[in-house]
């Protein structure tokens, strides 16, 4: 059928070529100049990946540009997000909820945050002092808390947060997570 289609369009090309045609478009598809892979991303970035919003408020969109409809508003900065695309400069991203919408990439910072997700369903995360499942406690964080960043090595990260204690001053802890008891870093991710 293919070699049919390929000589009633073309004449007459030999059987050989016909046969060996798709795999030849795979290799010159692989072999693409980086210029038109980019194409989709106009960055050069890597996709996906992790960012927070820069200020407050910004409306998320429904599409990549102004005249798009607001889906929702992020009333605080820090909030970490997904950016899963790219169009010109505008980013599609993702919130912790899965939900998905366009922000300007002005909007957007490289500061890395993300929010704790217990393995165990409504558990708290003991905030460690060190990389170690024996190191002691500074915290308990529970389902949800933001956390700042600041580096992971693909099984810990260090990071900071604000809690508030009895008398309701906020109180920062530091320390470390494990990395799969967070979103907003990659398995496996390492960064400083």
């Amino acid at each position: 059928m293919f070699d049919e289609t390929i000589r009633g369009r073309f004449g007459r090309i030999s059987s050989a070529l016909c046969r060996r045609l798709p795999w030849v478009l795979l290799v010159l598809a692989l072999l693409a100049p980086p210029a038109l892979a980019q194409a989709d991303n106009p960055s050069g970035l890597p996709l996906p990946r992790f960012a927070t919003t820069r200020s407050e408020p910004i409306n998320v969109r429904v599409g990549p540009g102004q005249k798009y409809d607001i889906a929702w508003t992020y009333l605080k900065s820090g909030i970490p997000v997904e950016i899963v695309q790219e169009f010109d400069t505008w980013r599609k991203i993702r919130d912790v909820d899965g939900s998905e919408g366009w922000i300007h990439q002005n909007l957007l910072a490289g500061t890395r945050a993300g929010y704790v997700t217990p393995l165990i369903a409504n558990g708290e995360i003991p905030l460690r002092a060190s990389q170690s499942d024996e190191a002691g406690i500074r915290a308990r964080l529970g389902p949800g808390l933001k956390v700042t960043i600041a580096e992971c090595d693909g099984t810990w990260c260090q990071v900071s947060a604000t809690g508030q204690d009895a008398s309701q001053r906020g109180s920062t802890y530091s320390g470390y997570l494990h990395q799969e008891e967070l979103w907003g870093v990659y398995p496996d991710e390492v960064f400083d």
